[in-house]
């Protein structure tokens, strides 16, 4: 325990000075050295969700849904009106199960596409006459207009999943089938941000609407990713996935439950940065839109 606390004093000295020497970095790579005042900084809590907290709904005849994260309500999106109202970019981000032997009905969307991440258990979808297995690691792109049924294969547990639905840009080119992916046939890398471990779920190249793509991000013990912000227009989400997580959000400091999700605030100055100060690897989920005129910060 000793040590443990030494180590994570380390860390948070390390943030500190991350805290003043990103104030020569870019200038949306600013971090706001002075106290959290409220009704001038955003409130962080209004920008994390947990699908602990949402009503559950049925969606398309056995998926049982529970958002996570969903539209911005509110004219000011550093000051939205509900918690976890907060997205600009993406409808809604969900939690999604399906019981043992179930099978849901036929379903395409319309005017949206829907991006999957499978978490645990065992199934299939079926699409255009072709059918794929479901487990961990599994992403998934249904673009509109596509049919398809998922059912649970196993006798025994749920299949959980992770629900991201995006709008159709007027110039976006939809793929004309189910488009399936898995984590674990990409390498990892270590790309940005001192400790981030990524391996690629869905890209751009895969299908996208909106957003660059899904990833996943691992942190080793007693590691921190480094503290930095975005601007205006650049959404940017984060969904925990495994291990006990410590989320630096603003000026405040989180325990970050898994199966809960928070957006970065857009304001140029609102730091984040995901910490493990846990004897085991932490995993996340990062999703990221940038506009085209945007400067580009990576997550």
């Amino acid at each position: 325990m000793v040590i443990k606390s030494i180590m994570f004093s380390v860390i948070f000295c390390l943030f500190v000075s991350a805290l003043v020497f990103a104030q020569a970095d870019t200038q949306f790579g600013m971090l706001d050295p002075k106290a959290y005042t409220p009704g001038v900084d955003p409130d962080p809590k209004m920008f994390i969700g947990n699908w602990r907290e949402s009503i559950p709904r049925d969606l398309n005849g056995g998926m049982i849904v529970r958002d996570i994260l969903t539209e911005l309500e509110g004219s000011d999106h550093l000051r939205p009106t509900r918690k976890g109202a907060v997205l600009r970019t993406v409808k809604s981000i969900s939690y999604a199960t399906i019981e043992p032997n179930v099978t849901t009905t036929p379903f395409a969307n319309k005017n949206e596409q829907e991006l999957f991440y499978i978490n645990s258990g065992e199934g299939i979808i079926t699409s255009n006459g072709k059918k794929y297995d479901l487990r961990e690691g599994v992403g998934l792109i249904i673009p509109p207009g596509v049919e398809y049924t998922m059912k649970n294969t196993c006798g025994d547990e749920h299949l959980t999943m992770y629900r991201i639905v995006e709008p159709i840009p007027p110039s976006f080119e939809p793929k004309k089938q189910v488009v399936v992916t898995y984590e674990y046939d990409n390498n990892e890398a270590m790309t940005v941000h001192w400790a981030n471990i990524d391996r690629g779920i869905i890209s751009k190249r895969d299908g996208t609407a909106v957003m660059g793509g899904l990833t996943a991000v691992k942190l080793d013990p007693m590691t921190m990713a480094q503290p930095h912000s975005h601007q205006d227009g650049v959404e940017e989400v984060w969904i925990a996935l495994k291990g006990d997580i410590t989320l630096l959000l603003g000026k405040h400091l989180f325990k970050l439950p898994v199966g809960a999700a928070y957006k970065v605030p857009e304001n140029g100055m609102c730091a984040h940065s995901n910490i493990n100060a846990s004897d085991n690897q932490i995993k996340l989920m990062h999703m990221m839109h940038v506009p085209e005129n945007a400067v580009r910060r990576l997550r």
